[in-house]
Parts: structure tokens; sequence; C-alpha cells
């Protein structure tokens, strides 16, 4: 007989279950169908990640220069010292075969003093402070024994300050690496993406930076200005000798250049030295508050932290050497890529 008991129902938890499930598998899939694919970033938005990764290069760069100069100066104070070392030790020398031909003489003539024999097997310091031992030593022989004694702790104090910039020199050194390490991967970073872009993007790009070129190159012949002075004259038309010079991170010329190693060479060429990095620079000379008080030649500073500075040219353009993949150049200290903060003249 067949049965007519009614089917088993399922549990409302399953039932809920299972629509919850069923809607949110509809409402992915449906997100899946409309969801658009990933763009492309557009010629424009590469331009502006790259020029940014360009800027926190420059930055980079300019404390890698600082502790390259560091380097620099502290290998120069090692090497002048050791030379002082070496030359107070044969000073120290002569006078210790000095105090032994006295010795010799004294022999010769009788027998050596007691004192003045403790003395040549051991350290001057240890009896100059005895009276007992001034009083049996002759005038000569004291005078002798003081040379000694001042020379061998010149030499001590000139050892032990060698000893610290050394270490210094390799705390620097580590902190250079570092440094270049920072920019290399900044640089590299911009240069993938640049690789994103096709020919016809790049050869935009490269079309609209030689119009900007060309457009302040006719903004400084038309509006020449009157520099700042004579060394400011020579060392601004230093630079002009350098336009289309590559820019080179760290470099100082003549064949490639950096921000601050152009300006500082331009200088250089005028006869004036100023400081190798663009933040030291600002204190070459007399500080200008007023875009409309420059005058050519004055150097002229950007960004917030002072990373960037060039030579102003006159009627609102620059000449420096702007980033990797660019050279010396006129450009607007409009679009420099960030605010002008002063001008320094030399």
């Amino acid at each position: 007989m067949a049965s007519h008991r009614r089917p088993k129902q399922p549990s409302r938890t399953r039932v809920t279950v299972l629509t919850t499930a069923a809607a949110a598998a509809v409402a992915l899939s449906s997100q899946a169908a409309n969801a658009a694919p990933s763009e492309k970033p557009s010629k424009d938005e590469v331009k502006a990640k790259v020029d940014k990764l360009y800027e926190e290069a420059e930055q980079a760069t300019e404390k890698y220069n600082g502790a390259k100069e560091k380097q620099d100066k502290l290998q120069k104070e090692i090497s002048t010292l050791q030379d002082n070392v070496a030359r107070g030790q044969e000073e120290l020398n002569d006078l210790r075969d000095g105090l032994g031909s006295m010795a010799s003489a004294q022999y010769r003539s009788g027998g050596i003093d007691p004192s003045l024999q403790l003395f040549l097997s051991a350290d001057p310091d240890n009896y100059l402070d005895k009276a007992s031992t001034l009083d049996q030593l002759s005038g000569q022989q004291v005078e002798a024994l003081k040379k000694i004694q001042e020379k061998q702790r010149d030499l001590a104090q000139q050892r032990s300050e060698a000893s610290e910039k050394l270490k210094d020199l390799s705390a620097t050194r580590t902190e250079l690496g570092k440094k270049k390490k920072q920019v290399q991967g900044k640089l590299s970073s911009a240069q993938k993406l640049l690789n994103t872009l096709t020919e016809k993007e790049k050869a935009a790009l490269a079309a609209e930076e030689q119009r900007a070129n060309r457009s302040s190159e006719r903004e400084v012949l038309s509006g020449a200005g009157t520099p700042a002075s004579g060394r400011a004259a020579a060392a601004f038309a230093a630079a002009q000798s350098k336009i289309g010079t590559p820019y080179v991170y760290g470099a100082t010329g003549p064949s490639s250049f950096d921000c601050s190693g152009l300006t500082s060479w331009a200088y250089a060429q005028a006869g004036v030295g100023i400081p190798r990095t663009s933040q030291a620079q600002t204190g070459a000379g007399t500080r200008i508050s007023s875009m409309g008080d420059l005058q050519v030649g004055d150097l002229v500073f950007f960004f917030s932290d002072l990373h960037h500075v060039g030579l102003y040219a006159g009627n609102g353009q620059v000449l420096h050497a702007p980033r990797t993949g660019t050279n010396v150049r006129y450009e607007s200290m409009s679009t420099i890529g960030g605010p002008f903060m002063f001008g320094v003249r030399v």
C-alpha cells in the first residue's frame, strides 16, 4: 500500500542560506559582467607620475651630493693628518737621536747620567714630572726631553683625531651607498613607467617639451636683463655654453651636470667658489625674496626643501639642469614643478 506521507520540507535556515548564496552569486556575476577592464594610464597620467619620481630622485641626489662632499672632505683631512703624523714621527726620531748623542758623549767622558739612561729605555712623561730627575739633568737635556714629550703628545692627539675621522668616513660611505640606491630606485621606477607608453605617446611628450624649450628661449632673447654683477655675467655665460649638455645625477661637469653641479661649475668659471649642494648654496650670497628683484645670474631655488637650483635668465626664465633624461636648458620658472622660494645674489 502506497505511503501518503508528505515529503520532508527543507528547514528555514537551509532556505535562508541557499537564498543568500544564490543572491551573492548573482551579484558577483553581475559585477564581473559590468566591470570595465583596468584602463592603461593616459600619457598625461604617466608624465605626472614620472615627474614626481624625478623630483624624488633629485631630492635623493642632493642628499647623495652632500654625503659625497663630506666623504671627499674627510679623505683630504685624513690624508693631511696622516702626513702630519709621518712628519712628526720623523721629528720625534731626530729628537731621540739627538738625546742619544748626548748620552754617547757622556759615556765617552765618563759614563751616562743615571736619569738619562733610565729615560732612554722608557717614557719621558714618567720622569719629567719628577723634580729629583730634572735636578740631575743638564739644561740642554731637560729642554730635549720636553720637546720629545710635547711631540709625543701632539702625535697621540693627531693619531686619535685621524682614527675618529676614519670612523666617520666609514659611516659616510655607508650613507653614500644608501643615497645612491635611492636615486637609482626612483630612476628605475620612472623608466618602467615611461616604457608603458607607445612610441607615438613618447614622441608627443618629446614634442611638447621641445615647444616649451623654444618658447623659453624666445622669452630669454626678447627680455634679456642686466646681470647682477660681472661675476654673475661670467657665471651665466659659462652655463649658457653648456646648453644641451645632459643631466646626470652627481655630476659637476664639464660634460654632464646635475642642478647644483651646473651652478657650482658656472660660478667656478667666474672665479667664485660656492658650495656643492643646492641647500648649501642658499648661503652663498645675499638673499632676494621677490622675483621682481632678480637679475640675470642670480641663483634661484625651488621647492620647500630647496632641492633644486638654477640661474635666473631674465623675463621669468631659469637656465638649469632639470632632471634625468633632459639637457641643460632654459625653462619658465612657472613650469619647474615646485614653487620658487627665493634667489641669492653671489
